[in-house]
């Protein structure tokens, strides 16, 4: 049977017609279409620049002015340079202020992740139905408004109608009859960490759960045949796994609690004496006394540094040990 070849046969080139183009023509509806989703968004993006950096812009210009009750109603300022600064950084209050900030954050951060990460191991290993009323009842919490919350604690405190008196007077504890917890500074100093904490969980648990049902159940099998126990099959199999988040929460705490305020000022208003105030609240109560809005400004400006600092340290660190582990 023969074959029969094709020869093909080439065409000729012939112009190209040409491409399709929009009814607004060429380069400039491209660069039209190009620049429409920035348009979109810039109103979005100029608000909260607006919102965000102009108050910080403020700050920062009040804290390099003499600005007081006066200034504040005729705008009249005059700068004074580094003087509110040095008036703070040599007032012996200040630092005593940060160190007790520094105590404050961080017995915060250590015991919301010790026990969120506890929560989020036991939500692991629970059933459904557990499960679900477990995570519904962080998500309940964690819902709660700060200032309801506040409240709610001050009311389960309160010397005379407080839970807690009564439920320590009936167990025998009488000594805490009508015991004025609000007047002591370890106990106000307790009560806002432990207020603190259990608003705080919720989310870092939640977080870290998630992590962890993302880490494949092959490897606990074989870290379990290999005899590992449970202890060490967290420290290097499970650590390892969620630490970005683990990570992540932790850096988030560190700033939540750094600048916590809302629960202290409407608590203790940073009482008794100075025993629960932190760097949030002696800002607050420098602009206040005496309208000393620029000692206030100032006072904050070092309190961003101060956490941006510490920030800066715990990345380094971070990024250290993970170009180590490469």
């Amino acid at each position: 049977m023969s074959t029969v070849r094709e020869r093909s046969v080439p065409r000729k080139a012939g112009p190209r017609p040409p491409a399709a183009t929009g009814s607004t023509g060429g380069h400039g509806g491209a660069r039209r279409g190009t620049l429409w989703p920035y348009l979109l968004i810039a109103p979005a993006v100029l608000g909260m620049l607006y919102l965000l950096l102009y108050p910080l812009a403020r700050a920062v210009l009040i804290s390099f002015q003499d600005f007081r009750l006066r200034q504040l109603i005729l705008g009249d300022a005059d700068f004074v340079g580094l003087r509110n600064y040095r008036t703070l950084l040599g007032d012996p209050e200040f630092w005593e202020v940060v160190r007790r900030t520094f105590v404050f954050m961080g017995i915060n951060v250590v015991a919301i992740m010790v026990l969120s990460t506890l929560v989020a191991l036991m939500t692991e290993r629970l059933g459904r139905a557990a499960r679900t009323v477990v995570l519904s009842s962080l998500v309940l919490v964690w819902a709660v408004p700060v200032v309801a919350a506040t409240t709610v604690f001050q009311w389960l405190f309160h010397s005379e109608f407080g839970i807690v008196n009564e439920t320590l007077t009936g167990l025998g504890f009488d000594s805490y009859e009508s015991y004025p917890w609000f007047a002591h500074g370890g106990a106000a100093f307790g009560i806002v960490v432990v207020l603190i904490v259990w608003q705080s969980v919720p989310f870092a648990a939640i977080t870290l759960y998630s992590a962890l049902v993302t880490v494949p159940a092959e490897l606990y099998e074989s870290a379990r045949m290999d005899g590992a126990g449970a202890v060490r099959v967290f420290r290097s199999v499970t650590f390892p796994l969620i630490r970005p988040i683990f990570m992540l929460v932790l850096s988030l705490e560190v700033i939540w609690t750094f600048k916590a305020f809302v629960q202290i000022w409407v608590m203790t208003r940073g009482g008794p004496g100075e025993a629960t105030t932190i760097l949030p609240v002696y800002a607050v109560q420098r602009a206040l006394a005496g309208q000393r809005y620029d000692l206030g400004s100032a006072a904050s400006m070092l309190t961003v540094l101060l956490m941006s600092g510490v920030l800066v340290l715990y990345f380094r660190q971070l990024f250290r040990q993970e170009g180590e582990q490469l």
